[in-house]
């Protein structure tokens, strides 16, 4: 929760105006218009290089449901995703996208639905779970807050500071309003107000997301009878991962018939990301690297010919990726940790280009390059030297995810001082430049007159209002 929707509403109502008043297709497009050239292209390159970093993680967890499932072979099972994922993308690009991933939405809701259902009647409803997961693994599962208090009391190593501000705002915010997968939706809205609307309402939706993805793991902690394991030991021992948890309980719990409705809801949520972070690299990489940097005159018509070409590689690229997920404990160690390199760096120089007028292109380069090296570099230095951990995540007793969050503070940081520094040392852009890309030297227009009800602002009041309600039930 507090990784999406603070996040979510702040992309509504305060980033979404100015992507759409620039009329930018993409956040590497929006770099260039208010850093230039050097930072758009270092933007689009690091993000092309995260895009099919992340589409490994689709294709591989619709591998994982052929293989839990229907018994496949693995590597088979990732060459039969990465070929159907490739064409239809290749034909639709955005728009079929777009669609798939509308009626996958319902598709992913009616099918994994039925996981925690029937899984609340076996362990006997909330108050029996509770119970047999304190008995089988550790109370502290079941609370959000209350074991935050110092490093040792939770499982992951982690301290409040870490969640509220590496995860909640720095990764939160960085993925939610600078990521192109993201951003590239909302920006086909017809309007603004819809512009608006749009990430309002996912947030409603996302609200309930635990219910259909942690639960169903909580579940898996009280009634599932294997012992689930990091993806390198259970690849290495023949057992079953963390990334397995959902097709088991699926496998569990339904028949022939609503085990097919479920395993299409799982493959059909895979392909929609994977087509989502295909489609979004393509873009990236025909519009911010090849159009920009090596082929500036060519017809629309070619463009559209070398992204579809485009696309092939990028599903070649996400095959490798795909192996590369095994290496990590879990598929969110993996993310985490990309997240961390690409998206904290990212979204610190965007969110001092959109507030600070007086932010330079040479800040702007510089800081978000200072926090993308400095962000890798610690991870290198805690693989190289674990006792590093100690420094980076400031406890010897953290786990991987809490690295990442820790690490995602520190690069955003580090991002800021460094853009910050830089900025004061050379010299600003006039307020004419900077029209449509800065608050304070630009004009938010009005949106038409609406019932309050049909407001953004009112949706997003609302929402707040039950996100801090659930925050207190799970306390």
């Amino acid at each position: 929760w507090i990784g999406a929707i603070p996040a979510m509403l702040f992309l509504a109502l305060v980033m979404m105006p100015f992507y759409y008043i620039s009329k930018t297709h993409s956040v590497p497009g929006y770099l260039k218009l208010r850093f230039g050239e050097p930072s758009r292209a270092l933007s689009a390159v690091s993000f092309a290089f995260m895009t099919v970093l992340m589409s490994g993680i689709n294709m591989y967890s619709m591998a994982l449901v052929m293989k839990v499932v229907l018994g496949w072979d693995i590597h088979f099972s990732i060459w039969v995703s990465s070929i159907t994922v490739a064409i239809y993308v290749a034909l639709g690009g955005l728009r079929s996208a777009i669609f798939n991933e509308v009626l996958q939405f319902i598709l992913i809701w009616a099918g994994a639905l039925l996981i925690p259902i029937l899984g609340l009647v076996e362990a006997g409803g909330w108050t029996n779970l509770k119970l047999q997961i304190a008995h089988n693994a550790s109370g502290q599962y079941t609370h959000l807050w209350s074991t935050l208090g110092s490093f040792s009391d939770n499982p992951m190593g982690i301290h409040w500071t870490g969640i509220v501000l590496g995860l909640g705002f720095v990764i939160s915010f960085g993925y939610w309003t600078t990521d192109f997968l993201v951003v590239q939706r909302v920006l086909a809205a017809k309007d603004l107000r819809s512009a608006k609307m749009a990430p309002i309402i996912g947030s409603a939706f996302k609200m309930a997301v635990p219910f259909i993805v942690i639960l169903p793991g909580l579940l898996a902690l009280a009634v599932l009878p294997v012992k689930l394991v990091g993806a390198p030991e259970a690849i290495a021992t023949g057992g079953h991962s963390y990334n397995e948890v959902l097709p088991l309980m699926l496998a569990r719990y339904c028949g022939p018939g609503l085990l097919g409705l479920g395993i299409t809801a799982l493959i059909a949520g895979f392909m929609s990301g994977m087509a989502g972070n295909v489609s979004a690299f393509t873009t990236v990489w025909t519009y911010d690297i090849y159009r920009a940097l090596i082929n500036k005159t060519a017809r629309d018509d070619h463009y559209v010919s070398m992204g579809r070409w485009c696309t092939i590689l990028g599903v070649l690229i996400s095959i490798g990726t795909a192996y590369l997920v095994m290496q990590f404990g879990s598929i969110m160690d993996y993310v985490q940790a990309l997240f961390s390199f690409f998206i904290a760096p990212l979204f610190g120089t965007v969110i001092l280009g959109m507030l600070w007028k007086r932010a330079t292109d040479a800040g702007g380069f510089l800081g978000l390059l200072a926090g993308t090296l400095s962000s890798i570099g610690m991870w290198a230095w805690v693989k190289i030297d674990p006792t590093a951990l100690r420094y980076v995540a400031l406890s010897p007793n953290a786990r991987d995810m809490a690295e990442n969050m820790y690490r995602a503070l520190w690069s955003w940081i580090v991002c800021v001082v460094v853009t910050v520094a830089v900025s004061y040392m050379t010299k600003p852009r006039q307020d004419s430049e900077l029209t449509g890309l800065v608050y304070g030297v630009t004009a938010i227009p009005h949106e038409t007159e609406v019932p309050f009800y049909q407001r953004p602002v009112f949706w997003a009041v609302v929402i707040g209002v039950v996100f801090v309600i659930l925050n207190i039930i799970f306390w």
